[in-house]
């Protein structure tokens, strides 16, 4: 950050080190910008101020974005991804984000397998998300992009294909998955589009029926660490989630094709998975996260405690968490796993490692007697409570 001076004035304030808890952050700039986008809406943002502002810092630092760029950029209404397990409806993010075709595609993996008589704090539990997780991740780096460039099958929501890579699922070894699946295609069996580390989620819920889940993202921690000067807003570095090329690693380790590859006007792919599970046409649920690819692993265990294992959402929130995301060959876990879990998931073959957490998640929840419930993730830092 200190190579931008905006942003070293901002974050840094001339210290040797970064700011300590209890120390005063003032953002004069960006409370302007605020107010400014308050009273000119979007048009400040795209066509005004911060996009002139945008533009000249890039031009004087080698960067390519114009104004006009903003000015041509466009909001993409798309036809939300949605499923049903056990009997419950999920609803959830579209492509250009892998999230929502993936919390679906494993949830139908794991409607194989009697999840609820495994207990969710056990080896046999972790093992089977996990195999399921596997064989997402492989097909998130073949298949997944922007709708509007690549051809990103329907096939892998179907529950005919996840009957067909729940029976590659070993229940005592880990498998090989060398690489992603083939989902069923038909000519009109494509998402498309329909005109009608820094993330944040929030879901909330109100007693008039408006339920939402919303994912916003700058990417990794302060995003590309530049604020444009006079505006106090941070530029993310979402380019970081196009494959540079096929096969090589992102910043979170995630592999890709040509599907994401980077093109002109193409919306990079992402693990933002906002969702909403419904019962009986009733939503129940609204959850989400942060934290990269564990995005989806978070959402996934999170509508799993709930249904699976009756949890409430501060229940469900606080339970251990896996992550598997096929490359590279590993198995996350928290330690609240424990150490008997964590070795015999070794014994079946994993490559495991211990982690002190993974993500963080909300959650707003409606019980079956009409109770609402809410909960921010234990393991986040702040004063914010559960209730």
């Amino acid at each position: 950050m200190a190579l931008f001076p905006e942003s070293e004035a901002i974050f840094l304030k001339g210290l040797p080190s970064v700011p300590s808890a209890g120390d005063r952050l003032r953002q004069s700039d960006l409370a302007r910008s605020y107010r400014q986008m308050a009273k000119g809406g979007v048009a400040w943002f795209y066509q005004g101020d911060f996009a002139r502002r945008t533009a000249e810092w890039m031009k004087a630092h080698g960067g390519v974005v114009t104004a006009a760029d903003f000015d041509r950029y466009e909001v993409v209404p798309r036809e939300p991804v949605r499923g049903t397990y056990r009997g419950y409806e999920i609803v959830s993010f579209p492509p250009p984000s892998s999230g929502g075709v993936h919390v679906v595609e494993i949830l139908n993996i794991l409607e194989r397998f009697d999840l609820a008589a495994m207990g969710d704090d056990s080896a046999e539990f972790a093992h089977v998300v996990a195999e399921a997780m596997k064989l997402a991740f492989a097909d998130r780096a073949r298949w997944l992009g922007d709708p509007d460039f690549a051809r990103v099958p329907r096939g892998l929501v179907s529950k005919e294909y996840a009957a067909e890579l729940a029976r590659r699922i070993r229940l005592d070894r880990a498998s090989v998955v060398a690489s992603a699946g083939t989902p069923p295609e038909t000519d009109r069996d494509w998402f498309t589009r329909e005109r009608n580390r820094h993330t944040t989620h929030f879901s909330t819920a109100d007693t008039e029926g408006n339920w939402v889940a919303c994912t916003a993202s700058l990417n990794t921690s302060f995003g590309s660490k530049v604020v444009v000067p006079g505006t106090g807003l941070l530029l993310n570095n979402h380019m970081d989630d196009f494959s540079a090329q096929p096969g090589v690693p992102n910043y979170f380790g995630l592999v890709g094709a040509e599907a994401n590859a980077i093109e002109a006007r193409k919306r990079p792919l992402s693990s933002m998975s906002p969702t909403l599970v419904l019962r009986d046409g009733q939503p129940i649920l609204s959850v989400g996260a942060a934290g990269g690819p564990t995005i989806i692993s978070q959402t996934l265990l999170a509508i799993l405690r709930v249904i699976d294992f009756k949890k409430s959402p501060r229940e469900a929130l606080a339970a251990p968490r896996l992550h598997h995301q096929w490359k590279p060959d590993e198995l996350h876990l928290e330690r609240a796993w424990g150490e008997a879990v964590i070795a015999e998931l070794r014994r079946r073959g994993h490559t495991v490692a211990v982690d002190a957490s993974l993500g963080a998640a909300q959650a707003v929840g409606r019980d079956a007697q009409g109770q609402w419930s809410a909960a921010a993730d234990p393991r986040g830092e702040g004063a914010a409570g559960v209730w």
